[in-house]
């Protein structure tokens, strides 16, 4: 079988997030992506305060005026390179990172997943 793509560059716009499942280990994930010009980072959609998803709805996704990804729970605050909390109830820990490549205008992911 062979693999698709998340989603084709032009579907996030720039400075935007989206949301997409991927196979990960066996298993089927959210993943929040977002977009900066030709860069394309993920995160797994969960938040490691308590687990639960990051966006308010399916795929709708907060960003505050300083430009951090809030979790719609409990309003964590993420910055968008390394997926750090800078504020809220899990400060200083981390997203779960996913490897992808962004290659022929679409989002791919890479093989070896998740980056912890």
């Amino acid at each position: 079988m062979t693999q698709a793509p998340l989603i084709t560059l032009e579907q996030i716009a720039d400075g935007a997030f989206a949301e997409v499942e991927a196979t990960l280990d066996g298993d089927a994930e959210s993943l929040v992506l977002h977009r900066q010009g030709d860069e394309v980072r993920a995160w797994l959609n969960v938040c490691p305060h308590a687990g639960r998803r990051l966006d308010w709805a399916p795929g709708q996704f907060l960003k505050s005026k300083d430009g951090l990804l809030v979790c719609a729970a409990h309003g964590a605050s993420f910055e968008l390179l390394q997926g750090e909390c800078l504020a809220g109830p899990c400060r200083g820990e981390s997203l779960r990172a996913v490897a992808l490549e962004v290659r022929d205008g679409a989002v791919w992911l890479k093989s070896e997943g998740v980056v912890v």
